[in-house]
């Protein structure tokens, strides 16, 4: 898309501005819609990787209020993460969402992907990993932070399926096409549009051919050489 950017696209602004669209100039569309294609990063898909940054920040912050809930926080990472227990550390629950956290700001900041692959891999393996952690541990039982951050969990990830799929995606491939229509139009415009005559375009008319007989005709009549001589 930056190629689009480029000298080649600037040059033909050239003429551009006798031709508009609803009453915008086309030439004025393009350098608004080449302005937003240089940004690093779309509007919607910032707007995304803040509500991933946030999806990791809010479990840390829950799962610390837990470790800090349940006997202080130094005794109990002794006890979830040194002396990890599938069935009753929320130390798993907080590395999925470090895993989440990474791997989509890779795929989508980073990379700048534009495919729901990397979501689809982050949702089906949290959805997957909660699902037999709450059959077979024993978090419904440690009280409220047992339903609290696996549902949370749960639901965080597939909101960013959702923000992607109908939001990030979508919106990014119409300003594609959008982008795409006026430029296309902006090229077609000096087609349509006749733009003013420069001095090279004026030019005098040959000498008529009947101007020329009378001058081959005073040549060979000596009278009337004679008399434009005396005159």
């Amino acid at each position: 898309m930056d190629s689009r950017c480029s000298s080649s696209a600037d040059s033909r602004l050239t003429g551009r501005g006798r031709s508009s669209v609803n009453g915008t100039p086309l030439y004025a569309r393009v350098e608004s819609c080449e302005a937003g294609e240089k940004k690093c990063i779309s509007d919607v898909r910032r707007t995304f990787c803040l509500f991933v940054t946030f999806d990791f920040l809010f479990i840390t912050l829950l799962w610390i209020i837990e470790l800090n809930v349940n006997g202080g926080i130094q005794q109990q990472l002794d006890k979830e993460v040194l002396h990890y227990n599938y069935r009753a550390s929320f130390f798993d629950i907080f590395l999925l969402a470090v895993f989440r956290f990474s791997f989509l700001i890779l795929a989508y900041a980073v990379c700048k992907l534009r495919h729901w692959w990397a979501i689809a891999i982050t949702t089906a393996v949290s959805c997957a990993f909660l699902i037999i952690k709450v059959i077979l541990s024993k978090l419904l039982s440690q009280g409220a932070f047992g339903y609290l951050l696996p549902i949370i969990s749960f639901v965080l990830a597939w909101i960013e399926t959702w923000l992607l799929d109908f939001k990030v995606l979508p919106q990014e491939a119409e300003d594609e096409n959008r982008y795409q229509c006026i430029v296309d139009a902006a090229e077609r415009a000096p087609l349509m549009c006749a733009g003013p005559l420069s001095d090279g375009q004026f030019y005098s008319p040959p000498e008529s051919v009947a101007d020329s007989d009378e001058e081959l005709d005073d040549k060979h009549d000596p009278e009337i050489g004679l008399i434009q001589q005396v005159m």
